[in-house]
């Protein structure tokens, strides 16, 4: 089957191609698990920091990709939860033990044994990959293939972020950096939470210009302060200085939740410009979102699907997957970017 795989760790300022494009075994499914044909996938700013070295490194090779969609094709001899011809969804979470006092409580995104998929297993840059039944989510029919995509990620772990703000209906909420992620908890946010105003913050205007089309009351740059104190900030920037930033516009008792696997390192003595008076006093807090858990992709699916939220996209093919890669390193965002597959 044709795969795009990452070989080694690469430094996205010299290396333009970090994805090669290859023929690889098709997979076969295990006892509990389903062949996916895979039509599309999103491509998701984690994959960057998968390229550049920032998460725990994989066992290379490996075939990135964590928002997958496609059709179930085979099944492994204990596989019922599907019927062959199901479409189905695929997202960051691929497996964990299921046994310890995280999954147990349903916070399986903390558990030891937690594997990613496109990270710890092949993910979707291919035309197919196997998961357990476990770890796969039937598509409602509203969405198309690639509206799908990056709801299982960009869309999941958003909806993830959102609950952890504790933010009530009225109050004020900051969006820091505005992806894929960003506009979809915008969107989220309208319909759970019509009374609270959503301020932005990008370092981009077309992103800003973008953030007021669909909705929000003020836009304006990471460094800019807020016509008001807002009670909670999401941050799904890949950098510290924002992180400060947002801590200074936040009301007394906000709560900042950072939507970061890491942080680059580069401007990391911008720490040296926290103040605790300034930026923690007054009971500020910081959260840290850590993966996500199968129940905030399922709720958030079926929520999406109420509503609905549809997500902006653009389309690449398979092969043209370094582009799109690119093109989020350098910022050119507007929405989500899927790879066509089939």
């Amino acid at each position: 089957m044709k795969a795009m795989i990452l070989e080694g760790i690469k430094d996205l300022r010299k290396e333009k191609n970090p994805l090669k494009l290859a023929d690889i075994p098709k997979p076969s499914p295990k006892t509990d698990e389903i062949l996916i044909k895979v039509n599309v996938c999103g491509v998701c700013h984690t994959e960057l920091d998968e390229i550049e070295g920032r998460t725990p490194p994989p066992k290379f090779p490996v075939v990135l990709g964590h928002e997958v969609v496609g059709r179930v094709v085979e099944r492994g001899k204990s596989a019922t939860r599907f019927q062959i011809g199901d479409r189905v969804g695929v997202a960051w979470i691929f497996s964990a033990c299921g046994k310890c006092e995280y999954c147990l409580s349903g916070q399986e995104n903390l558990c030891d044994s937690f594997m990613a998929t496109g990270r710890d297993a092949n993910g979707g840059y291919a035309e197919f990959m196997t998961v357990s039944e476990n770890f796969a989510y039937k598509i409602p029919a509203v969405f198309s293939d690639s509206e799908a995509a990056p709801l299982l990620c960009a869309g999941g772990v958003g909806y993830r972020s959102l609950k952890l703000t504790n933010l009530k209906n009225g109050q004020n909420l900051g969006l820091t950096g505005f992806g894929a992620s960003g506009h979809l908890v915008l969107k989220l946010v309208k319909h759970k939470f019509p009374d609270s105003k959503v301020y932005v913050f990008a370092r981009s205007e077309k992103e800003r210009e973008f953030a007021r089309e669909l909705g929000a009351v003020w836009s304006g740059d990471t460094t800019d302060k807020s016509p008001e104190k807002l009670h909670a900030i999401i941050d799904t920037t890949p950098v510290w200085k924002p992180v400060v930033e947002a801590l200074n516009n936040l009301q007394k008792g906000g709560r900042l939740v950072i939507n970061a696997i890491r942080k680059e390192n580069y401007d990391i003595d911008y720490w040296l410009h926290l103040n605790y008076e300034k930026h923690l006093w007054m009971e500020k807090e910081i959260k840290s979102v850590a993966n996500v858990c199968r129940a905030d992709v399922q709720e958030f699916l079926q929520i999406a699907a109420e509503i609905p939220i549809k997500p902006e996209i653009r389309e690449y093919a398979l092969e043209d997957a370094n582009k799109a890669l690119i093109e989020l390193k350098e910022r050119k965002i507007k929405g989500a970017k899927v790879l066509r597959i089939s």
